[in-house]
């Protein structure tokens, strides 16, 4: 969002043309105050040079990048659009205008918009990098990598773009090539955090003892952000676990679970309670459900982080009738429109529904997720909350297979316990919250296990290592495939891939991935609050 670094100095005179020699010199300040991030400076500016020139263009783009800067979207929108009704062919308007519309919710328009401004200036590599970036969190990471090269061509200094093109590589399975971006992000900004936890969140890479030394050394820095910090943190103790300093990864993995905990605060009572409610409200099958082939096309892939559940998708990806969707938000937001609807959250509206609601929930999903089917016939889904809202999902999809993916219980809460998460999944910052999280999952899917036997699958991790073949027999039995040889050569598939465990999966199956015995006593605690609760 910066505004003036990315224009030379005649552009800059160029977008300030028409205006008054005291109202450039506003904008020109506020336009330095943004850059500089001391957003009230740039405001009293702003509004001054609005007083005398309500309707210029630059004026009323950086009113909308300071909007934005400021967490409002929607009004930066709606500025934007003024900005552009001045100016329709500015690529730098466009460029804005297409990050507030994704930062409210419009990624759609914003793709247009950022392909209109590269367009309109095939030199913005603002325009060719937001473009990239909003590609690959579409998935579309064919049409995502050239736009991040172009980017890079415009721009080889651009650390960001070079992130985002390492990440989409990772996705892909171009893991040396993913490797190799990241560290020229690094080499070009060695502070980088965002940059170093990429190249630490290749699992399969192990970090040097010259970057652990090097981690450990920025991480001294007092005038580290929060965000940078933990980034740091859980960089170093990846680094230092591949020296084999299990006891100094420790203490790193704690201090930035630590940070992270202050910052996303987690009510394990209060959630331990919302499935007891599931548990009461979804004690039987729905009334409402039906003999039905709704839902044939989608296999839930139920599990906690860290689980192996990306394994089991790579194992179904790799037969020709199935393509593994990941991680997709749609079925959380069926059921989150139905309850605004309703007034009501889920579960207590479930046994409200009627057969009507269920097939029309089932169709809204499947509409939703048509993208997944046009190349093979089924999909997996892999959303890490579904696990909480079975019943409704085979209210929904009456012929929905379910997979429920076990791992031993240490290994699981340790695996979180040691990943920085994109997003959510506050229970995985705090040992005894882990031990909790899991027992409501294991408590919850052990009854879906037993309400719809036909319908779940429990998947055991330890199993598959031990005896691939069978266990890979049975869950394509289960989902109703015929055994393709290709699920066992599932590190053969090149796909998208956007999880952390992305470059493991390129790997044949590994006979050992256990750690926790690595690290000892220091998991007493763990293993006692798993015992509590019926995991040890």
């Amino acid at each position: 969002m910066a505004s003036v670094p990315a224009i030379s100095k005649a552009d800059w005179r160029k977008r300030l043309s028409g205006l008054a020699p005291s109202v450039s010199r506003m904008v020109e300040q506020a336009a330095s105050a943004i850059d500089r991030r001391q957003l009230d400076a740039a405001r009293r500016g702003l509004v001054a040079a609005a007083v005398l020139a309500p309707k210029h263009a630059e004026v009323l783009r950086l009113q909308g990048v300071l909007d934005q800067l400021e967490g409002r979207h929607a009004d930066a929108v709606g500025i934007l659009r003024e900005a552009l009704a001045v100016a329709p062919d500015d690529a730098l308007i466009h460029t804005n205008l297409g990050s507030a519309l994704r930062a409210n919710g419009d990624p759609e328009s914003a793709v247009g918009m950022f392909e209109r401004a590269t367009s309109l200036d095939p030199s913005l590599a603002a325009a060719w990098f937001n473009l990239g970036k909003i590609l690959k969190a579409q998935a579309r990471l064919d049409e995502a990598l050239p736009a991040l090269q172009r980017a890079l061509e415009l721009s080889p200094r651009h650390v960001p773009a070079r992130v985002q093109l390492g990440d989409s590589l990772k996705a892909l399975g171009r893991i040396e090539e993913a490797a190799r971006a990241f560290r020229e992000a690094i080499r070009l900004n060695p502070g980088n955090a965002q940059a170093w936890f990429a190249l630490a969140n290749i699992k399969t890479l192990p970090l040097s003892g010259a970057e652990a030394a090097q981690l450990g050394q920025l991480l001294r820095d007092p005038s580290l952000s929060n965000d940078d910090r933990v980034r740091l943190g859980f960089s170093l103790a990846k680094a230092l676990e591949d020296g084999g300093r299990y006891q100094e990864s420790f203490a790193a993995l704690t201090e930035a679970n630590l940070r992270m905990r202050r910052q996303l605060p987690w009510d394990a009572a209060d959630f331990s309670a919302g499935i007891d409610a599931i548990l009461a409200s979804c004690a039987r099958p729905s009334p409402a459900s039906a003999p039905s082939t709704q839902g044939d096309e989608v296999i839930f892939i139920i599990s906690l982080p860290r689980s192996g559940s990306t394994l089991i998708e790579q194992i179904l990806a790799a037969h020709p009738h199935i393509e593994g969707a990941s991680e997709l938000p749609d079925l959380p937001a069926v059921i989150k429109e139905e309850s605004q609807r309703r007034g009501k959250e889920f579960p207590a509206w479930f046994s409200d529904a009627t057969a009507e609601d269920w097939e029309r929930l089932g169709k809204d999903y499947l509409q939703r997720t048509r993208r997944w089917r046009a190349q093979r016939p089924r999909f997996t889904d892999k959303g890490l909350s579904n696990w909480q809202t079975v019943a409704a999902a085979i209210a929904m999809l009456p012929s929905a297979r379910f997979v429920v993916c076990r791992r031993d219980p240490l290994e699981t809460c340790l695996s979180c316990f040691a990943q920085l998460f994109a997003r959510g999944q506050a229970f995985s910052y705090d040992l005894d919250d882990l031990a909790s999280y899991w027992h409501d999952f294991d408590r919850l899917c052990r009854h879906w296990v037993d309400v719809y036997p036909d319908r779940v699958f429990d998947m055991v991790y330890e199993t598959l290592l031990a005896e691939p073949e069978s266990a890979t027999r049975a869950l394509l039995e289960f989902c109703g495939l015929p055994f393709d040889p290709a699920c066992l050569r599932f590190h053969e598939v090149r796909r998208n891939v956007r999880t952390a465990s992305a470059a493991q999966v390129l790997q044949p199956l590994q006979a050992n991935t256990a750690r926790a015995s690595r690290y000892g006593a220091l998991l007493d605690g763990l293993k006692a609050g798993l015992r509590e609760r019926g995991g040890g």
